[in-house]
């Protein structure tokens, strides 16, 4: 296992903002003068901890400019709401999306921070009334608030579950009719959408996304690509990502550079062939 000693050798990732756009993307910023292939994602698509992530790999391999649109612990709610991002990908040869976790929107339960969808913001009346027991003030990010309402009781917990469920499958149809063109929805993910989300707590990224919403969304794309890490990419662990000593327990929550090239190499057929 590789890690380094804060300050030393930890990745800059040349934050840049596009337009007006309040949002920090991974750079160094891209002109997007000419044909371009535009890449929404989270923080897998962001690269953190990665030094060529698929964004970049996938660039490389077809000499084309791949914008990067990813965002760390980003939800659909960042890009659903963000008009220079979509205007951005509508005027792309194909935007690819990455197929993003439920758990970090707003919805009838409970609202996350407008651009920090990991931030818990507040609790509605309904789940104030669903979960009487719980003072909602001692919380500041979704995963510890669900992983909290699902030890209290595994029924009422499902109710917020099956919300999340919904609400991802409407807004991720909000955030596709908002972008014109080709595009490409894609799963990477170390397990199958067809395969049990909650396994461990909440279960593994993307969470709580299963078969059923993807295929829900099927029709609003042109294409979707299933990128499933490898049992070789996993066992590298965090061989050859970049990271200070405190991140590391960050890191090993993530994919490694091995799982970003099986991903880029998945898309490099499709994305030929839509360009």
């Amino acid at each position: 296992m590789t890690y380094e000693n804060l300050g030393q050798g930890v990745l800059d990732y040349f934050p840049c903002r596009y337009g007006n756009s309040k949002l920090l993307f991974r750079g160094p910023r891209k002109k997007m003068a000419g044909e371009y292939i535009a890449m929404i994602g989270g923080t897998e698509t962001y690269g953190k901890f990665i030094e060529k992530p698929f964004p970049d790999l996938v660039s490389e391999a077809m000499e084309m400019e791949c914008v990067n649109f990813g965002c760390v612990t980003a939800g659909v709610d960042v890009f659903a709401n963000e008009t220079p991002v979509t205007e951005a990908c509508s005027q792309a040869r194909v935007t690819v999306i990455q197929a993003l976790g439920a758990q970090n929107m707003s919805n009838r339960f409970y609202a996350v921070h407008p651009r920090r969808n990991d931030r818990f913001v507040r609790a509605s009346t309904l789940m104030k009334t669903v979960f009487r027991e719980v003072d909602f003030t001692d919380f500041s990010f979704t995963k510890h608030l669900l992983t909290t309402l699902q030890t209290l009781s595994e029924e009422r917990f499902n109710i917020v579950r099956d919300e999340l469920k919904d609400a991802w499958i409407a807004r991720m149809k909000l955030l596709l009719g908002k972008i014109e063109g080709k595009i490409v929805l894609l799963w990477f993910s170390d397990r199958t959408p067809d395969e049990v989300p909650i396994t461990d707590g909440l279960g593994r990224e993307p969470v709580f996304v299963d078969r059923r919403m993807i295929e829900e969304i099927r029709p609003y794309v042109t294409e979707v690509v299933e990128v499933v890490a490898s049992a070789a990419a996993i066992a590298q662990g965090t061989e050859g990502m970049k990271f200070s000593s405190m991140e590391q327990p960050a890191a090993q929550d993530l994919m490694g550079p091995a799982a970003h090239e099986e991903a880029a190499q998945a898309l490099l057929e499709p994305l030929s062939r839509l360009i």
